[in-house]
């Protein structure tokens, strides 16, 4: 079979309009499995010409129950607006076609597109590695992000509960925690998320791209609609939550045009806080999206690439810290400044991190006397 990868600078060819066995994957972002780039021995089907035999995997979604050997990472990049993450799930069942996560699905031995969506990852043993790792006598207190790349409320929350008992591990520590979800099921556990703000020891970003339900049901199949989001700032913010609004990623031609009424609406429901990002297409997510893109809106995909590409000096991916998340160029500088204007028009320039990281207390240690 024919590897699409030989050539990572290759532009990906136009999509069909629908997928390798004749049907559109309804709730699915991906269309397709890429190959994994790390494996030397892997068969893949890229055409529906493909002659060889091939059997489609169950659509139902596995969970894959691990004991992880560690849980927080330092984060390197000063892209993300984090100082460490823990995820206690890999791969997201959400289904986002853009989302850069896809990627590290390719270090487990999966693809990035539907094994990312059907085959998650579950550390189980994540609160004790959190609790071991705040015990540590190195760890000198500073924010942890909860996730920093999958949802930890997407679908499997329901079942394990692990993002729950993360926060709880934080509440007995009193360790500050910042997160970013698009599911509602957050106000699950709004009890605790109140206890946690009442310390000042949590910000939380919503994820809202679109207010256009048409594009979010195939952009991002599997998550809630941005009405639901918007409760979720609401709610939360009643309850003393420090809650923002990501706008992310801004894909032109898509919905940029949506940022005025987005952060609008934010914080109209309680956001005092707000961060962005211009699309980039790193890795296998080029070639899902370009697919993605042609299957999905054909007469005006060859526009939207090229919107992409001119917002990354004619790639659609930028590797360079502190211009892969925001882009160059006419497009991307004009998306930031739409930030910039209502990020101050609605009061959305509040400190994301403005958390207390001096109540941190080992559980079972004798308070500072001085």
């Amino acid at each position: 079979m024919k590897n699409i990868n030989d050539n990572p600078n290759a532009k990906p060819k136009p999509g069909k309009t629908r997928d390798e066995n004749g049907q559109y994957l309804q709730g699915r972002g991906a269309q397709i499995n890429t190959k994994n780039r790390f494996l030397l021995h892997e068969t893949t089907k890229e055409h529906i010409e493909g002659i060889d035999d091939w059997t489609e995997p169950n659509p139902a979604t596995q969970y894959l129950e691990q004991n992880a050997k560690s849980i927080v990472n330092k984060v390197e990049s000063p892209d993300v607006g984090m100082f460490y993450s823990m995820n206690p799930y890999q791969g997201c069942e959400h289904g986002c076609i853009y989302c850069y996560a896809r990627n590290v699905h390719e270090y487990w031995g999966y693809s990035a597109g539907l094994d990312f969506e059907r085959k998650i990852i579950v550390k189980k043993n994540a609160p004790d590695l959190l609790r071991k790792f705040l015990m540590h006598p190195k760890w000198q207190c500073m924010p942890i992000s909860l996730s920093g790349n999958t949802d930890c409320y997407q679908p499997a929350e329901q079942k394990f509960a692990l993002t729950r008992q993360l926060l709880e591990v934080c509440l007995a520590f009193n360790q500050p925690v910042g997160m970013i979800t698009k599911n509602a099921g957050m106000l699950r556990d709004k009890d605790i998320l109140k206890k946690l703000a009442a310390k000042n020891l949590i910000s939380i970003l919503v994820s809202i791209t679109s207010f256009n339900e048409d594009l979010r049901r195939v952009m991002e199949p599997r998550t809630t609609t941005a009405l639901q989001r918007l409760r979720i700032i609401k709610e939360l913010s009643n309850e003393g939550v420090r809650m923002g609004v990501m706008l992310g990623p801004m894909i032109p031609g898509l919905n940029e045009h949506e940022m005025q009424r987005i952060m609008k609406a934010a914080s109209e429901h309680g956001a005092t806080f707000s961060a962005y990002t211009f699309i980039r297409l790193n890795g296998a997510v080029k070639i899902m999206f370009h697919d993605w893109l042609y299957k999905n809106f054909p007469d005006r995909a060859d526009k939207v690439w090229h919107l992409i590409e001119s917002g990354h000096g004619g790639q659609v991916n930028d590797s360079r810290w502190g211009l892969r998340m925001r882009g160059e160029g006419p497009i991307s500088e004009l998306v930031k400044q739409q930030f910039v204007k209502y990020n101050k028009l609605y009061g959305l320039n509040a400190e994301r991190w403005g958390l207390d990281t001096s109540q941190f207390k080992r559980p079972g240690e004798q308070g500072k006397l001085f």
